[in-house]
C-alpha cells in the first residue's frame, strides 16, 4: 500500500514539495526560491523553465531524503501561484514568452479601457471576478499582441494557454495532458462560473481564440499520469487547486461560512459560501472554491491583498533594517507601538476592496522620533488591518458575521503579527497544528481522489488547533487605529497617474 500523498506546492517566490502521511503530517519538504524578474516599474516576470525545474528538483528530492520509491506514493496534488499567465508550444513544449506573474501592472491600462466602455459589467456578471490586470485574461491578449508571432501561431492550434497548474501538468505528463481545474479557471477572467464553461463573448471582446486554452476539470478527480522518467515510476496525478482554494480546503473549512487568511507574499481571506455564488458589492470577488469529482461546484468569497509577506522582505531587501524575515517580531516587539507611523505596502497597486491600480507604497507619520522599530511595527499593523478591510468587505456581503478566523502561511507563525490580527478584528485568530494548508490541501483533493483518504469528514477529524489568539486591544484603541489606518489609505489611492 502507498504510505504517502505527493504535493506540489508552486509558489510566487520558490517550488516546494511536501509529503504527508495519512494523518495529515508532512514527513518532509524541501523548498527552491527562483528569480523575480522586473523588466519595468510594474512589470513582474519569472521564467517558465525555472518554474518547472524548481519544482521538479525539490519533487525528487523530498523522495531522496525520504528514501521512499514512486511505489510508495498514492497520487500527486498540485497547488499553484494563481492567475500568473504563460503560453509555449504545443510541439516542443517551448515558452513563447516569460511567465506573467500575478503581480504584473502591465495591463492595468488595457483594464481601464475595458470599463471604460463598460465591459467590466460583463466580465464581473461571467466571471465573478473585477476588471483587474491581477487576472489572466488581459495578460494572455497582451501576449498575443506583443510578442512577435505568436497571435498567428495561436490562430493555427500551434500553441497553449495555461496558468501554473496547467504548465506543471503538462511537463508531469509529458505533453499528455493540457488541462486547469475550476478553481484556476475560475481565476482567469475568461471563464463563466455560473455556466462552467469558458465564456465566448469575454474571449471574443479580448480576441483570444479558444483553441489555446486547457480543458477545464474538477480539483479532485485522477487526470493522468507523472512520466514514469521523472521519479522511476509512474504517479497518478490526482488533485489541483490554486493556491487559496488549497489553502482553505486544507483548513477543513468545508462548511459556509467558514473563512481563512493565508499570509504569504500576500494575504488572501477566503469565505466558504457553499453551492450559492454570493455576488459582492464590496469589492471582493466571487470565485470557485473546489469541486470534487462529480459532486457540485462549491463557491467562495475572496479578497486578495497584494503585498503582505512582501513587505516584510522590502524591510529586509531593500530597507535592510532586518538580516532575516523572522527579526521583524522582535524588532516590531521592542517597541509599544508604531507611535503614529501607518505603512501602506501598495507596491503593485491597491487589490480588494479597493481595487486602485494606481496607489503606491505610503509612509505617513513620520517624525524625528521614528525607528526602524515603528516602521517595523507599522509593517505588521498594516497586514492585519488590510485584512481586516477584506473581512469586514465580506460581513458585508455575505451577511455573517465572523466568529474566528483560520489563519496559516510563513507570517502566520509570527505570534505578534497574530496577536495584533485577533485585536484589530475583535475575534479569535486560530492557527493550526499544521500550518502548511496550501500543501495539505492540494493533498487532500488528491488523497481523495485516490481513496487514501475517506472522505471530507475524515479530513475534517484531522483539523487541530495549535494556539488560539484572544483579542486584548480596547474599542477605543482600535477604533483609534483604524480610523488612523483609513486617512492612510486614502494618502496612498490615485498617486501614480494614470
Amino acid at each position: 500500500m502507498a504510505k504517502y500523498i505527493l504535493a506540489l506546492d508552486q509558489g510566487t517566490t520558490s517550488s516546494r514539495a511536501i509529503l504527508f502521511d495519512e494523518t495529515g503530517q508532512p514527513v518532509v519538504i524541501e523548498q527552491q526560491e527562483f528569480e523575480q524578474i522586473f523588466p519595468r516599474p510594474g512589470w513582474v516576470e519569472h521564467d517558465p523553465r525555472d518554474i518547472w525545474r524548481s519544482q521538479r528538483d525539490v519533487a525528487r528530492a523530498v523522495l531522496d531524503r525520504q528514501g521512499v520509491s514512486a511505489s510508495d506514493v498514492a497520487a500527486i496534488g498540485i497547488t499553484n501561484q494563481r492567475e500568473t499567465t504563460l503560453i509555449w508550444d504545443r510541439a516542443t513544449g517551448e515558452p513563447v514568452y516569460n511567465a506573467i506573474v500575478w503581480q504584473c501592472r502591465r495591463t492595468a491600462a488595457m483594464c481601464d479601457a475595458l470599463r471604460a466602455e463598460g465591459f467590466d459589467q460583463t466580465i464581473r456578471e461571467r466571471t465573478g471576478l473585477v476588471t483587474d490586470a491581477y487576472f489572466s485574461g488581459t495578460k494572455v491578449a497582451w501576449l498575443l499582441d506583443n510578442v512577435p508571432g505568436v497571435r498567428a501561431r495561436a490562430e493555427a492550434g500551434e500553441l497553449a494557454f495555461g496558468t501554473v497548474d496547467s504548465w506543471l501538468m503538462w511537463n508531469l505528463s509529458g505533453g499528455a495532458l493540457h488541462l486547469t481545474d475550476v478553481t484556476n479557471a475560475s481565476r482567469t477572467m475568461l471563464y463563466n462560473i455560473y455556466t462552467g464553461d469558458w465564456d465566448d463573448t469575454i474571449l471574443a471582446r479580448l480576441d483570444i481564440p479558444r483553441s489555446l486554452l486547457p480543458q477545464v476539470r474538477p480539483s479532485s478527480e485522477v487526470y493522468g499520469e507523472a512520466v514514469s522518467h521523472l521519479f522511476g515510476a509512474a504517479i497518478p496525478l490526482a488533485g489541483i487547486a490554486g493556491d487559496q482554494q488549497a489553502a482553505t480546503f486544507g483548513q477543513a473549512c468545508l462548511s459556509p461560512g467558514m473563512a481563512k487568511n493565508t499570509y504569504g507574499t500576500g494575504s488572501f481571506v477566503v469565505m466558504n459560501t457553499g453551492e450559492q455564488a454570493k455576488r459582492s458589492d464590496a469589492g471582493l470577488l466571487t470565485t470557485i472554491a473546489w469541486q470534487l469529482d462529480d459532486s457540485p461546484v462549491i463557491y467562495a468569497l475572496e479578497g486578495s491583498i497584494f503585498v503582505t509577506g512582501a513587505a516584510v522582505q522590502w524591510l529586509r531587501d531593500g530597507l535592510k533594517i532586518i538580516d532575516d524575515a523572522a527579526d521583524i517580531e522582535p524588532l516590531a516587539a521592542s517597541v509599544e507601538s508604531a507611535d503614529g507611523v501607518y505603512f501602506v505596502p501598495a507596491f503593485v497597486g491597491l487589490g480588494a476592496p479597493h481595487w486602485d491600480a494606481y496607489a503606491r507604497g505610503t509612509l505617513v507619520g513620520l517624525t524625528r522620533g521614528t525607528t526602524g522599530a515603528h516602521i517595523a511595527r507599522a509593517t505588521l499593523d498594516a497586514i492585519a488591518l488590510q485584512s481586516r478591510d477584506v473581512l469586514e468587505a465580506m460581513r458585508h456581503d455575505s451577511g455573517i458575521a465572523l466568529s474566528a478566523l483560520r489563519v496559516d502561511g510563513g507570517a502566520a507563525r509570527n505570534n505578534m503579527l497574530m496577536q495584533i490580527q485577533a485585536d484589530v478584528l475583535g475575534v479569535p485568530v486560530q492557527r493550526p497544528a499544521v500550518t502548511e494548508t496550501t500543501a495539505l490541501g492540494a493533498a487532500y483533493l488528491a488523497g481523495l481522489a485516490v481513496g487514501f483518504w475517506r472522505d471530507t469528514d475524515a479530513l475534517a477529524d484531522q483539523w487541530t488547533i495549535e494556539r488560539t489568539f484572544e483579542p486584548r486591544m480596547s474599542d477605543t484603541e482600535r477604533d483609534a487605529l483604524i480610523a488612523g489606518w483609513q486617512r492612510a489609505i486614502e494618502r496612498a489611492k490615485a498617486w501614480e497617474q494614470a
